[in-house]
């Protein structure tokens, strides 16, 4: 018997993929210019300039079109973040590209609306996960960053790597959220200090890497007259 193509998956049409465009486009422009308590659906309709039903329809609720909006955005800049890092080959120059990004985000109002949504995830646990997740993906671009930078140190392999790329990453975040409740903006001098730091640790490095190598070259000369 031949199934009838009720049966079939259908396929998004493109007016269906636009209006679901609309929609992430309206949540975050909501979140960025009202906060993370105005996100409501009649809001997000009204920047959108569509009927509240459609975020319904296409989303399930404002907390999935919301989290749909966020990863939507995340990936945009998270294709960027790879292409600038995956350059980097030291400490200091992974801080001038992080400050270059962050400008970026800032002009353009993601870092805002990152530090918005984490803000309302603080009190929303299904969210904190959510967020959680699509944060996840840019802590491991900063410590494969790190990770380079750091190759050619013998003793990189002593340093928190992991717990440097969430410092990183959390300072992202947390020089906007200070910015918002302060009367100036720090930071362009906060990425400046960490560069100033970046650069202090290399050298620490390098000159801990240098009597790594005489210690060593030591050790071999020892040992050789010992054996003879």
């Amino acid at each position: 018997m031949v199934r009838g193509r009720a049966n079939q998956p259908k396929k998004p049409s493109s007016s269906s993929e636009e209006t679901r465009a609309r929609i992430l486009e309206a949540t975050l422009v909501t979140i960025r210019t009202e906060g993370i308590v105005g996100a409501s659906a009649r809001a997000i309709a009204r920047h959108g300039n569509f009927n509240q039903a459609s975020i319904y329809y296409h989303f399930g609720s404002i907390h999935d079109a919301m989290l749909a909006a966020i990863e939507h955005m995340s990936q945009m800049r998270l294709d960027r973040y790879e292409q600038r890092v995956s350059q980097v080959t030291s400490l200091s120059e992974l801080v001038v590209v992080a400050a270059e990004l962050h400008r970026e985000d800032v002009e353009s109002g993601n870092i805002k609306i990152l530090a918005q949504v984490m803000a309302g995830a603080s009190g929303d646990a299904a969210l904190a996960a959510s967020v959680a997740e699509v944060v996840q993906p840019w802590v491991a671009v900063v410590g494969k960053a790190i990770h380079r930078a750091l190759a050619a140190s013998p003793l990189a392999a002593t340093l928190p790597v992991d717990d440097l790329a969430y410092a990183v990453t959390a300072l992202f975040i947390g020089v906007e959220m200070l910015s918002n409740v302060g009367p100036e903006d720090h930071s362009a001098s906060v990425f400046a200090a960490f560069e100033g730091m970046a650069r202090l640790v290399e050298a620490v490095l390098q000159v801990d890497a240098s009597l790594f190598a005489v210690s060593l070259a030591t050790a071999s000369d020892e040992a050789q007259l010992s054996l003879s």
